[in-house]
């Protein structure tokens, strides 16, 4: 995506890595940054709903306080970004999504994502 923040380049974005998503995708949740202004476009292009989280709540987009945390285990706070290789990235993202987690049985957040394994691991929507 490189430094463009605008809405058009995010919502092009966004729509692009919502295309590897399984359909049964519904939500997505932004913080309320001038670049998801354009949100409408982007939530009819998708068939989502879309959702903003309160300033300072944190806790309301569930995944990405401990997703953050789990990144900081690789990548320090302060660690300078633009030099680290989209390869070192991709290569985090997946040890991270393939790690077993108590809180899916011990499942891996792949697994329980893509409904990979018996039908009864599959989340139900």
């Amino acid at each position: 995506m490189g430094e463009d923040k605008t809405a058009r380049e995010i919502n092009r974005v966004t729509e692009e890595l919502f295309q590897a998503l399984p359909r049964e995708k519904k939500t997505f949740t932004c913080d309320n940054g001038k670049e998801f202004s354009s949100h409408q476009e982007l939530s009819r292009k998708l068939d989502v709903d879309i959702y903003f989280a309160n300033p300072y709540h944190s806790w309301e987009r569930g995944l990405n306080e401990p997703t953050n945390g789990l990144l900081r285990q690789f990548f320090p706070k302060g660690t300078n970004l633009k030099i680290v290789k989209p390869e070192e990235v991709k290569r985090v993202v997946n040890l991270i999504n393939n790690r077993p987690r108590k809180c899916l049985d011990y499942r891996t957040q792949f697994e329980v994502f893509y409904g990979i394994g018996s039908d009864s691991d599959a989340i139900q929507i």
